[in-house]
């Protein structure tokens, strides 16, 4: 027997009980995974002698991790979908516009669109006849050439990177596939999703765990998708889509190229930006910079500095952070005490004082710019100066992009950019690598190596970073003038090795586990670039493994 803490109730079982056992018949459609102790678990979970003592809890479609296992399993019915009706047909999910799955045909004869009402139907279908969905554990040999029937060539390549000597499979059926995440104990668990025609293939939606498990309203976002599509298309040109193509390169002595490769990717994005301010340089008076954290901010508006001066534009630079209030006067104006602040909110920001200055200087006064002394909370007189005609001021921060901000300045003279990572980048063609855990572990490797920070505390902290930059950033990148894509197709390798040490450091039992478990699962197929001196010291990733000419 073991004892285990259920709803509150200390219960004895005996070994070899599922949790799914523990659930009233009626109620487990509304359930997706569950926690064991600190690590998540499916609900055919069988509970033996080390889970004794353990607290059990069920996870919905309010939680995170419980939203990744629903959006796995959706995923896998789709391409169970197609199996049964277009065995020979290869298809590829990605990413894409408001927050959503695409999934498109690697085919190139197949036409996606003549398909979508049949593959909406079978899945339809294979969710109504609530099939079981059952883990097995096969080696990687057996794994192989279960593969080969189902024409999954892909997940064979990225079988050799494998640590594990076995592999975990899901079944359904006759049905055989593996998508990196956990599953659903059966098909008719999934019960809300919607599927939509989206050139050249469909979108997908599913309930979002921080929508209060609702789907949100679909948005046409034509410049993120046109971003996405570029990103795309050069990872293909590149052969960076995949994580097998980027060990590939690596392995075949071709690291140098590949790194001056994604760099030359960036160099031209900065030359087209360049291109594009100086030819409305009559026009343009600030340059406003926005995106999500650890996107590469701060290097990049070092870069785009430079590239204005050799085309003999000379940009002023003005922090936004210099224009806060001080904690009293936000907690007055917040109606909450200092230790309950949103300091990410736009109001805790001196926006008239924003605008009155940048007014003035556009127009050829002469300024005091405030600085914010964050040891006294603070704003103190700083720098006096005074911005000549045709030079650009460039602004950067969370609420950069919002017209609120900056509402003293006609749009004619803004030049908006938009800077975050937009990696189409996949473990196989059905595991989609999200850019949030690559900004993530961006951070993790910065926060230990800068702030003497543990990747705890910033796992802790990022539920919070990201609840701003959906309030904040996400409603106004579709204003950008320019999405500046700051991915770079060899940075896991090269972060690997300082990720992985702060991520092993977190302990099974620790809160932080599930988070950090994953991000070890992403990392353990990446080969690792051990000499980053072939990094330039210019890079965007300089930011966060150090080693940066502009000292960030």
């Amino acid at each position: 027997m073991i004892r285990v803490n259920f709803n509150n109730r200390q219960l004895a079982l005996d070994r070899g009980t599922r949790v799914l056992e523990l659930v009233e018949p009626k109620d487990r459609k509304n359930l997706v995974v569950c926690k064991v102790g600190a690590q998540v678990k499916e609900l055919n979970y069988i509970l033996s002698e080390k889970d004794d003592g353990m607290t059990i809890k069920l996870l919905n479609l309010n939680n995170a991790e419980a939203g990744r296992a629903y959006s796995a399993s959706l995923r896998y019915i789709v391409a169970m979908a197609f199996y049964n009706i277009y065995p020979d047909v290869k298809i590829r999910f990605s990413y894409n516009v408001s927050r959503s799955i695409f999934c498109q045909s690697l085919t190139k004869s197949f036409v996606m669109s003549r398909a979508v009402d049949a593959i909406s139907a079978e899945v339809q279908r294979i969710i109504e006849a609530d099939l079981p969905i059952e883990r097995v554990t096969v080696t990687i040999e057996e794994a192989t050439e279960i593969y080969k029937k189902f024409h999954l060539d892909d997940k064979i390549d990225i079988l050799q990177y494998r640590p594990e000597k076995t592999v975990h499979l899901y079944k359904c059926g006759e049905y055989y596939n593996y998508l990196h995440n956990y599953m659903v104990p059966s098909t008719g668990c999934i019960h809300n999703y919607t599927i939509t025609p989206y050139s050249p293939g469909f979108i997908i939606q599913y309930p979002r765990h921080d929508l209060d498990a609702n789907i949100p309203e679909f948005e046409e976002e034509a410049t993120y998708c046109k971003t996405l599509q570029k990103a795309y298309d050069w990872a293909v040109k590149a052969k960076v889509q995949t994580v097998t193509g980027i060990n590939r390169t690596i392995e075949r002595g071709e690291t140098l190229e590949f790194v001056q490769m994604c760099e030359a990717y960036h160099n031209r994005q900065l030359a087209e930006l360049g291109d594009a301010i100086e030819k409305e340089i009559e026009n343009v008076r600030l340059v406003a910079i926005a995106g999500p954290s650890s996107s590469g901010k701060t290097t990049f508006c070092n870069r785009l500095r430079i590239e204005l001066l050799s085309r003999g534009i000379d940009p002023v630079t003005i922090s936004m952070d210099d224009y806060y209030f001080d904690k009293r006067k936000i907690s007055e104006l917040q109606g909450r005490p200092i230790g309950q602040l949103d300091l990410e909110d736009i109001d805790c920001l001196d926006i008239e004082r924003f605008n009155k200055d940048l007014f003035d200087l556009i127009n050829g006064e002469e300024v005091t710019l405030p600085r914010f002394d964050f040891k006294t909370d603070q704003r103190v007189p700083g720098k006096t100066i005074r911005v000549d005609q045709n030079v650009p001021i460039i602004i950067e921060g969370i609420h950069a992009l919002n017209e609120k901000l900056t509402k003293s300045i006609p749009k004619h003279q803004k030049f908006k950019i938009y800077i975050a990572p937009h990696g189409q980048l996949n473990i196989d063609n059905h595991s989609p690598l999200s850019v949030t855990n690559v900004r993530l572990i961006r951070r993790i490797v910065r926060d230990m190596k800068f702030r003497n920070c543990p990747a705890a505390t910033t796992i802790d902290m990022w539920q919070s970073v990201r609840n701003g930059e959906f309030r904040w950033i996400y409603p106004n990148q579709e204003n950008a003038d320019y999405v500046f894509n700051s991915s770079l197709g060899y940075e896991l390798c090269v972060l690997k090795k300082q990720a992985m040490e702060a991520l092993t450091a977190i302990k099974t039992t620790d809160p932080q586990y599930l988070v950090a478990n994953r991000l070890i699962k992403i990392l353990k197929y990446f080969r690792l670039i051990e000499d980053d001196s072939i990094i330039p010291c210019n890079s965007l990733l300089r930011e966060f493994i150090g080693g940066s000419c502009f000292n960030v």
